[in-house]
């Protein structure tokens, strides 16, 4: 291990360094109304009112709630709230985009390209109000922009990492979380179960904001597109995806609190799963993370998110949802031995304090949790389904949105008494 911590060291200090480029452009203006200003100082600006698009019927949310689609953008992945009001939105192609006023009282403004990349896919984002810093995961890389309230277009992007330094293939998006001055980076593997030879690849990695003192906190996890910190508690939280070539039944997908394991946090992939569950003759999977919440084989966990626990937004959800975790299962192409399709969907882990509030049940993956978003796949093949749900995020007046890569759409959802 400590043979690999020099190469990824070694790899990832020579690739940092210098600003990829340098864009300016901050229009001034009046803030909504209901989107209060942030520590980001700067000149807030107003959202333009384009209209929204009524969605889809066969969208189910809980009783008491409502969902609109306020954006319509191609390949929509990890999503960042900003404190004036805007939503940031990774894509699966080379650009960052932004959607003006996305949670103010008027309708949502046209999306526009807030930064763009030579490395497709740009998918993750991530933005810390202490430092003013958005962070964006590309294909090979990590890197950080300054922000100031109301910015709608990249000031400056400097790569700050390289990633995927060695074997090409497999999983090719990057997920990227930050707190408290540590940005994590969650690079997934080359295949579908390997050793891997890339030091970057099937780890999730810890480094500085300029991206110096590079360490790995979690090894031998598949791809832990899901990551999030939880605002409460600042813990880093990942949500990882299992092996597919193995017989039913196939092991479950799984989030867990990284930072509650000192050290490495070992998830034993590809020679151990679940429970320290053993797939390799021989494994030893007694050191192996027991991960905190598990969801059905083949769920894809793409997004999780934390309701924060005191919100008082104008859109804030009941005091039920305080402190919950929101994910979002992509589906997957693989079929149940009752020949459907798994099914894409956005549910909802009750939480008591910081474990969920109904431990694991490890014959049964649904008891943790509850669906709160559905009707993607009304029937019982893929290709009935009108979209995947992707990223996730809460905004600073406590609505909830969602992306979609497969319909290209954003949604926000809120109590409708609201």
């Amino acid at each position: 291990m400590a043979q690999g911590l020099v190469a990824i060291a070694l790899c990832l200090l020579a690739g940092c360094g210098g600003a990829a480029s340098s864009r300016s452009g901050v229009v001034a203006g009046t803030p909504p109304p209901s989107v209060p200003q942030s520590s980001c100082s700067g000149a807030l600006q107003a959202g333009a009112t384009d209209g929204m698009t009524p969605t889809s019927p066969t969208l189910v949310v809980p009783s008491g709630f409502s969902i609109r689609e306020i954006a319509h953008i191609g390949g929509a992945r990890e999503l960042a709230a900003l404190p004036n009001g805007d939503l940031l939105v990774g894509t699966l192609g080379g650009e960052v985009m932004i959607v003006p006023n996305a949670e103010g009282s008027a309708n949502a403004g046209a999306p526009r390209v807030f930064a763009s990349f030579g490395d497709a896919p740009a998918a993750g984002v991530a933005f810390d109000e202490a430092s003013c810093t958005i962070v964006v995961g590309t294909h090979l890389g990590v890197s950080t922009i300054p922000y100031v309230d109301g910015d709608r277009q990249a000031r400056a992007v400097t790569r700050i990492a390289r990633v995927r330094t060695g074997s090409a293939g497999g999983h090719a998006t990057t997920s990227v979380a930050i707190a408290d001055g540590t940005i994590y980076a969650s690079v997934g593997s080359s295949c579908d179960a390997c050793v891997e030879s890339d030091p970057t690849r099937a780890r999730i990695l810890a480094m500085n904001l300029d991206g110096t003192n590079l360490r790995v906190r979690a090894t031998r996890i598949r791809n832990a597109i899901g990551l999030t910190i939880d605002s409460a508690s600042g813990e880093l939280w990942a949500g990882g995806a299992g092996q597919d070539a193995l017989p039913q039944p196939h092991p479950y997908e799984y989030i867990d609190d990284v930072s509650a394991h000192v050290g490495i946090a070992d998830y034993g992939w590809p020679d151990c799963e679940e429970n320290r569950v053993a797939y390799v003759g021989g494994a030893d999977c007694s050191a192996t993370v027991v991960p905190l919440v598990e969801t059905p084989a083949y769920s894809t966990i793409i997004g999780i998110t934390f309701y924060p626990r005191a919100m008082s937004g104008r859109y804030a959800f009941p005091a039920a949802y305080a402190g919950a975790l929101f994910a979002t299962h992509h589906g997957s192409w693989h079929t149940l031995p009752d020949g459907c399709h798994v099914q894409p969907d956005v549910v909802v882990v009750p939480m008591r304090g910081d474990v969920p509030a109904t431990p694991v049940h490890w014959s049964d993956p649904s008891t943790q949790w509850t669906r709160f978003l559905s009707g993607f796949q009304p029937g019982c093949s893929d290709a009935t389904r009108i979209g995947r749900p992707t990223g996730i995020s809460v905004g600073r007046e406590g609505s909830l949105f969602v992306a979609d890569d497969a319909a290209g759409a954003i949604y926000r959802i809120r109590p409708n008494t609201r």
